[in-house]
């Protein structure tokens, strides 16, 4: 079987921006809803994403990807083996899911739909001595990178930024974030 070579740079970023699409929901919704799913479907953009995302944070030394669920458990590994570093899901709070381990928990504040969540990593999975990478698909609010954060420094560890394959924070929260993407959400109209 072969496989796809790894787009570069601005080939990556219109292919990205290609296979992206709003969706209108209909008349209940007063917003479009983003379709990633076009990602996920290219062996091309599967090949990439990892890597280029990877690659902007290299400079740091990570030694651990952390990433929320949902999305981010399909981002986050494709990262962590990019970057030969190890992978911590960050569940969230919920549901009749029990966990059986011991995990640290955050609350974020208001994310884009005005909820509040309970992110939380299994404390054997991360150490004093990680050096955190967190990863997204998309970040707005930057809710659950601040509660990932805290689950980071909670654990003795240091969060060295966020990395994500859409940007639509605002500039200043994005600065304080550190921030690093792919593409703006002013690069998908």
């Amino acid at each position: 079987m072969a496989t796809s070579p790894p787009l570069r740079d601005e080939s990556l970023r219109a292919a990205l921006a290609e296979a992206f699409h709003w969706f209108d929901p209909g008349a209940f919704s007063d917003h479009l809803v983003s379709d990633v799913s076009g990602w996920w479907h290219s062996p091309a953009l599967l090949a990439s994403v990892g890597p280029a995302l990877a690659a902007l944070y290299a400079d740091s030394s990570p030694t651990l990807v952390v990433s929320p669920e949902v999305t981010g458990f399909l981002v986050g590994p494709l990262v962590a083996v990019a970057l030969g570093v190890g992978f911590a899901p960050a569940v969230k709070d919920g549901g009749d899911r029990r966990l059986v381990d011991r995990v640290t928990w955050a609350r974020t504040p208001p994310d884009y739909r005005g909820r509040e969540l309970r992110l939380g990593v299994r404390e054997r999975q991360i150490r004093p001595s990680d050096r955190v990478l967190v990863v997204d698909d998309w970040v707005a609010t930057g809710a659950q990178v601040r509660a990932l954060y805290e689950v980071v420094a909670a654990r003795g560890a240091t969060a060295v930024g966020c990395a994500a394959i859409v940007d639509a924070a605002p500039p200043s929260l994005a600065r304080s974030l550190r921030l690093r993407s792919l593409l703006t959400a002013a690069d998908l109209g």
